[in-house]
């Protein structure tokens, strides 16, 4: 199968919509950690393929130093999903998941805060060049 930006932004919106189900059913207030693992549930009812808390080797100057990023959840080996259940969203975590994105070579990610009203309104989606070079369709 040949991945493109179509094939990407649909497994997207099926995530999106994974946690929307889980945020149907919890509500806001909870911590990260039942959210994610509602949503990992949620995920592979849905038949995505879902890796939790992959570790990142941190690479400084071409040499890595021993420590490692852990990215919340990985989907389908392409989209990286960041959650979060915070009252204020602040740009360090967009930055967070540009950053696991660069260093993945992922072409997508979803910043996801569960503690709102309306997941859609707390949702930022993240793309990089990687995404960019794929087809269209």
């Amino acid at each position: 199968m040949v991945v493109t930006q179509k094939y990407v932004n649909q497994l997207a919106y099926r995530i999106v919509g994974c946690a929307i189900e889980v945020h149907k059913q919890l509500g806001p207030g909870l911590l990260e950690s039942v959210y994610e693992t509602c949503l990992i549930d949620e995920l592979i009812a849905s038949g995505l393929k879902t890796e939790k808390h992959i570790l990142v080797p941190l690479l400084y100057k071409g040499k890595e130093l021993g420590c490692n990023l852990v990215l919340d959840l990985l989907v389908e080996d392409l989209v990286i999903i960041e959650l979060k259940s915070v009252e204020t969203m602040i740009p360090v975590y967009k930055a967070q998941l540009l950053s696991y994105l660069e260093l993945t070579g992922k072409p997508k990610g979803l910043l996801i805060n569960f503690n709102c009203l309306n997941i859609k309104g707390q949702l930022v989606p993240l793309v990089t060049d990687q995404f960019a070079i794929l087809p269209k369709e």
